[in-house]
């Protein structure tokens, strides 16, 4: 039997590749590409392997890899306008790059800040850098996220994006063991289309989708 869709619930899956570490399969539906659960690490597995990550705000390069998310967003936005950031991490930064530009920030990592109640509020933007390919339910996490938008905000996400089967085989992004779900431009279309927003595709690896 073939796993479900994580992103749309479909049963239309099928399988689409194998490395020497684990299975990979494809929505029919939405084109979502996924790692089925029983190839999927233990929360403290995983946890260690974020426990390694050196992101800093002191690190200047790690700040212009996350201007690419951060300046289109920034550009949209109301002076003063609210944000989360979704999945933080060990370093959170790209809340200090906003917070400089005087836009108050929350932030929710569910391994370094895991305060569910940040959750209950609205926002004006949520941003949620390299966190959609590790999400092992993006479909019910990305509607919580806009459900948590107020008309008109904005979630900002940065993924790489699947192009190919090809390209998908040898791609680097997919050693990452952490890395489950995998977007292309179609899947995002599709969340779009579903939840009712806008979208928009600032950068290779960056989308933007807007509450009507």
């Amino acid at each position: 039997m073939m796993p479900t869709c994580p992103l749309c619930a479909s049963a239309d899956t099928a399988f689409y590749h194998r490395d020497a570490r684990r299975d990979y399969h494809r929505c029919e539906r939405c084109t979502l590409v996924f790692v089925p659960p029983a190839f999927r690490l233990a929360p403290e597995e995983e946890r260690a392997v974020y426990d390694q990550h050196r992101n800093s705000p002191d690190d200047p390069g790690y700040r212009r890899f996350l201007a690419r998310l951060f300046e289109p967003l920034h550009a949209r936005l109301e002076p003063g306008a609210r944000g989360l950031d979704f999945g933080a991490g060990p370093g959170p930064t790209l809340s200090v790059m906003f917070e400089e530009a005087g836009h108050p920030m929350a932030i929710y990592d569910p391994f370094y800040a895991h305060d569910p109640s940040v959750l209950e509020h609205t926002y004006d933007f949520i941003t949620a850098t390299e966190v959609a390919e590790h999400l092992f339910s993006p479909g019910k996490e990305l509607a919580r996220l806009v459900e948590r938008l107020r008309p008109g905000g904005w979630l900002g996400m940065m993924t790489k994006r699947v192009t190919d089967h090809a390209a998908f085989t040898c791609w680097h992004y997919i050693l990452d063991p952490t890395h489950v779900s995998f977007f292309s431009e179609a899947t995002f279309r599709w969340l779009a289309d579903e939840l009712e927003l806008s979208i928009e595709f600032p950068a290779a690896d960056v989308v933007l989708l807007q509450r009507r």
